[in-house]
């Protein structure tokens, strides 16, 4: 999962394979490390995999869920967000429709669903859930569970801009080609650890928002 360095070509992006890889090697098990410190997501990158074990050590777990939303167009489309520029956390970076796992949402895909709609004003209505995509560990302590799901065209979204200041979409081909995946690297406490970035046009996608594209791509298509 999210290795650093994988050398593999581009490939062919059509929405009914995409949708039918997924539904064959997703599910909806809710992995015991979303809530569990002594469970480590796994990176694939060992500097990445010892930062969360220092931060599991040092934070409370944070869950949280977000929607990798694919709308379903002639040429498939990822849902994304810019966060607004005011917040505390992760101001004006680009981000999945998601938050924190609330203690009244019924599973980590009602919270991804309820985010969604209260960020963007993306109606249940237009979703089909199809499962749940590795949990992924963040440097602030959060265990995403990132729910993907087929998303119907014809709806209309209403930005709440005291949590973000934008949304858009970015084709499906761009996001699952791997020529598309920088690799960059950080220092965490004398550690070199490495990252993704995904630049388009003038969005910077990258971190964890960028980690679990490409955490999708190697469970769609890479094996």
């Amino acid at each position: 999962m999210n290795k650093p360095i994988l050398k593999s070509g581009p490939v062919v992006i059509g929405a009914a394979d995409f949708f039918a890889r997924s539904q064959a090697r997703l599910g909806f098990d809710v992995p015991p490390g979303l809530y569990d410190p002594n469970i480590i997501p796994a990176s694939g990158d060992p500097g990445t995999d010892k930062m969360l074990e220092i931060v599991a050590r040092e934070q409370p777990v944070r869950p949280a869920a977000v929607l990798i939303a694919v709308v379903d167009r002639p040429e498939p489309t990822i849902l994304l967000t810019q966060r607004s520029a005011h917040l505390n956390d992760h101001a004006g970076q680009i981000a999945f429709p998601g938050g924190k796992i609330d203690a009244t949402d019924a599973s980590p895909l009602d919270a991804a669903l309820r985010e969604a709609e209260e960020e963007v004003g993306l109606s249940r209505d237009f979703v089909e859930p199809i499962g749940y995509l590795d949990l992924y560990g963040t440097a602030f302590g959060f265990r995403i569970l990132p729910t993907v799901a087929k998303v119907r065209p014809g709806f209309e979204l209403a930005i709440n801009h005291s949590e973000v200041d934008d949304a858009f979409e970015v084709p499906l081909s761009f996001l699952m080609n791997p020529v598309n995946h920088q690799v960059h690297s950080k220092e965490f406490r004398g550690m070199e650890r490495f990252y993704y970035a995904m630049p388009f046009a003038e969005r910077y996608i990258w971190g964890a928002t960028a980690g679990m594209l490409r955490v999708l791509y190697e469970r769609i298509y890479s094996s």
